[in-house]
């Protein structure tokens, strides 16, 4: 909004600073600012409103130290976390970006999801909550969205360059640019390639996948490989995450770890000469991502404020949901999805040990008649619980995971 209004004023009345609004950097650092101080100031009174109206959470008996203290803890915490994401990017976004766009809505879709699931645990007192088949409804719906928008909208492009000798061998009417002392030429196509790590070509195109047919059947039924890679990744990310989201402060603080990446990312894909590089595929008008994940992580750590140990609000499905799912289309818009097993590893091995400890128990009940386990208890921070270590060292010690994968992920960029 507030792009358009300074572009505008600018423009018309040569206003003396407006023009700042133009830079992304600008616009990302106000859009953290406004992200903390929403948190900070409408987490309070939220947090207030939640406990007057007995939005408490139930409280499982696992058998695990300082359960009972969290009893009547306020959840649906994750509206903090929605409206510190959504009033930035609204305020200091493109709105006329169809990427932003996406995320906007990616984020109000599962955020309703999570909310309506909180809801009946609280008001209706049901558990188990909205039942789990209209939860993977909503992540495969949301998923066969982000796929058909990312692949007929004609605003998606990536630009190829051409490496040339001199400006002569450029096709006509073609920009050439100089760049690290190389002369080339772009231009913008409609692709279905993606960023694969560790590789030498980097790259790697879904027709592919489609090897027995020729290039015009490839390239005309492509969109239903894209389509289930992204009905997967959202819907593994972001269960990874509500899975995450079992002690205080652990999804938060991976998610912004995540975030961050994610915004170095987005940087790095919509800016012409970082791409050129470290040789990543350049996407036009995806610097407005940045913004987005910025806003994304401000929520995040402002949202730590009051959930950190000990929580005085869990954010609840209204939160985690939102957060993986978001994390999952934001990674799917800059072709970093087939990176997230290593940048999301903390959500994936928590993914992971829930698979395996109730695999592992049917299988050995089937074979043994009775069952045994790999865990202590699943997911993952819950046997560190089991095995006496406390919330915040096993918090920090997943946290630093985290940065390290973080990092990992960066480094795969340049180890090909």
């Amino acid at each position: 909004m507030f792009y358009h209004l300074f572009k505008y004023l600018d423009e018309i009345y040569n206003l003396p600073g407006a023009g700042v609004f133009q830079y992304i950097s600008f616009r990302a650092s106000m859009a953290v600012i406004l992200s903390l101080i929403i948190s900070l100031l409408f987490g309070k009174r939220l947090i207030e409103m939640l406990r007057n109206r007995q939005a408490a959470e139930t409280i499982r008996q696992l058998g695990l130290d300082g359960e009972n203290a969290k009893k009547g803890t306020p959840t649906m915490g994750g509206l903090i976390i929605l409206a510190a994401i959504l009033i930035p990017t609204l305020l200091f976004a493109r709105l006329d970006n169809v990427y932003v766009l996406l995320m906007i809505f990616s984020t109000i879709w599962l955020g309703v999801i999570g909310f309506i699931d909180d809801y009946i645990k609280i008001y209706k007192k049901d558990k188990s909550g909205l039942a789990g088949k209209f939860k993977v409804i909503g992540q495969v719906g949301l998923g066969v969205i982000v796929a058909l928008v990312l692949h007929f909208n004609d605003n998606v492009v990536v630009r190829e360059q051409f490496k040339i000798s001199s400006a002569s061998e450029a096709p006509a009417g073609v920009e050439v640019k100089e760049i690290n002392g190389q002369l080339m030429y772009f231009k913008d196509v409609k692709s279905t390639t993606t960023t694969i790590p560790f590789f030498k070509a980097h790259e790697i195109d879904y027709s592919k996948l489609l090897f027995w047919m020729d290039d015009e059947g490839a390239n005309k039924w492509v969109w239903i490989v894209f389509m289930f890679v992204a009905i997967f990744v959202i819907t593994a990310v972001s269960n990874g995450a509500n899975l995450t989201d079992g002690i205080d402060g652990l999804a938060a603080g991976s998610s912004a770890i995540i975030g961050i990446t994610l915004a170095a990312l987005a940087f790095i894909s919509g800016n012409l000469i970082f791409s050129d590089y470290l040789n990543i595929m350049f996407i036009p008008n995806q610097g407005e991502l940045v913004i987005f994940a910025a806003a994304f992580t401000g929520a995040c750590i402002g949202f730590l404020w009051y959930n950190s140990f000990p929580a005085q609000v869990f954010m609840g499905d209204t939160g985690s949901l939102a957060l993986g799912g978001v994390i999952a289309v934001l990674a799917l818009m800059i072709r970093k999805e087939l990176v997230l097993p290593i940048l999301c590893g903390i959500f994936l091995i928590e993914n992971l040990s829930v698979v395996l400890q109730v695999s592992y128990f049917k299988y050995t009940r089937k074979k043994y008649g009775e069952g045994r386990r790999i865990f202590k208890m699943s997911p993952l921070h819950h046997h560190y619980q089991k095995l006496g270590y406390a919330e915040p060292k096993i918090v920090t010690r997943f946290w630093i995971v985290g940065i390290m994968l973080a990092i990992l992920t960066i480094v795969t960029f340049k180890l090909r």
